[in-house]
């Protein structure tokens, strides 16, 4: 059978590291049945009752089973405006700010082919979401990366970057709290990059993903909140995180209304939007009793709380991530992240994600969720425990 060459944007996306960790999870999976995958970033909570309700509610609409408004149904843009304005006290014009994604892993993508030309450079963290590489590889850019340190509080420091990549750099992609280090953005950070934005003609794009999850009572900081912000950027939230949502692929876009009509514009081409009964059923979400979305992350803190109590008792010495649903833990010394994550999996039957997988600087971390329960937390590290990598600790 005759086999079509693929074009030159196919084959410049970069390789998924992670579906050979699925393929080895899957193997072990066929000779065990006590296999606890921590390596996953998909919720393992359902959907909050009454916004199932509300979808079975609006399938009920004639309307929605007709082709949706290209750009989204007005209330939804509303609703996201109405929610900015309760939870950050940000005004969002709906009409002309908000743009609805079927996902926000869709509007990343999209926005380099949206502003990338080949030579163009985004600025990318590393270590990051591989998403933003996949959106710059397909538009022909060129990524400079930006790296998350320990000693900086996985943040990145601005004054590495030299002016000939700034001068060539369109985007800047910024994750707080951040996928895969569970740190959280500072407003220096945010009118730092809002500051080299306009001046070197930048878009700023901040992914926040996991917006809604701070732990010890910290609430995260929205990119809109900072003054400029509009201005030089836009803001990517997804309801799969905040709500549970992951499989329903419905998400926004706020903030300079330049971006917001490229990245309707491209979707047009794309797709005739979602399901309308989704988009009420996402409005509904937004702006109904957020009680659901507290408990989420208090389940999520306690979680976290348990991985650490029981890390540090097997002599782990890690740091507690103050945002998103993860962890992000030193490999110990002999190991890289790839060994020690085989290691894991194949000796003590327990999955994370080795952080070489997010970039060069995700080397000698491993990637650990929080989603599942505290009690297979603790059983993972008494598995690991039982490895004698780590001195034990009886007494703190």
């Amino acid at each position: 059978m005759k086999t079509f060459k693929q074009s030159d944007a196919l084959n410049r996306l970069p390789k998924q590291f992670f579906a050979n960790l699925v393929k080895k999870v899957v193997d072990l999976k066929r000779e065990h049945d006590d296999v606890i995958n921590l390596g996953q970033g998909n919720p393992d909570q359902p959907t909050p009752e009454h916004i199932v309700e509300k979808l079975k509610e609006a399938s009920d609409n004639p309307l929605y089973h007709k082709y949706s408004p290209f750009d989204g149904y007005p209330f939804l843009k509303q609703a996201v405006s109405d929610y900015y304005k309760r939870e950050y006290n940000v005004d969002i014009d709906p009409n002309t700010e908000v743009a609805v994604l079927a996902g926000t892993k869709t509007g990343l993508v999209e926005i380099s082919q949206c502003y990338l030309n080949e030579g163009d450079i985004a600025l990318v963290p590393d270590p990051g979401y591989p998403d933003y590489w996949s959106g710059v590889a397909l538009a022909g850019g060129k990524m400079h990366e930006m790296p998350l340190r320990v000693e900086n509080n996985f943040r990145p420091d601005f004054s590495e970057i030299n002016e000939e990549v700034l001068n060539l750099a369109k985007l800047m992609f910024l994750n707080y709290p951040n996928n895969p280090t569970g740190a959280i953005a500072t407003r220096e950070l945010f009118e730092e990059a809002i500051s080299l934005g306009e001046k070197h003609d930048i878009c700023i794009v901040h992914d926040f993903a996991y917006g809604a999850i701070g732990f010890d009572g910290d609430k995260p900081l929205s990119f809109m909140e900072i003054p400029g912000a509009k201005e030089v950027g836009v803001e990517m939230f997804t309801l799969s995180k905040t709500y549970n949502m992951a499989g329903w692929r419905v998400g926004f876009v706020v903030g300079n209304p330049s971006v917001v009509q490229a990245i309707e514009l491209i979707q047009e081409h794309y797709y005739c939007s979602m399901f309308g009964g989704i988009q009420e059923a996402a409005a509904h979400a937004l702006l109904s009793d957020q009680t659901c979305v507290e408990e989420l992350v208090n389940t999520y803190e306690s979680r976290r709380n348990a991985l650490l109590d029981a890390a540090h008792k097997i002599g782990w010495d890690v740091q507690a991530p103050k945002g998103s649903f993860f962890a992000w833990f030193p490999v110990p010394k002999g190991y890289t992240s790839e060994t020690f994550a085989d290691l894991l999996l194949e000796k003590a039957r327990v999955v994370v994600a080795p952080g070489v997988g997010f970039g060069t600087y995700g080397e000698g971390y491993v990637r650990i969720g929080l989603l599942t329960s505290e009690v297979e937390l603790r059983t993972a590290m008494r598995r690991i425990e039982e490895l004698n990598i780590f001195e034990r600790i009886t007494a703190r």
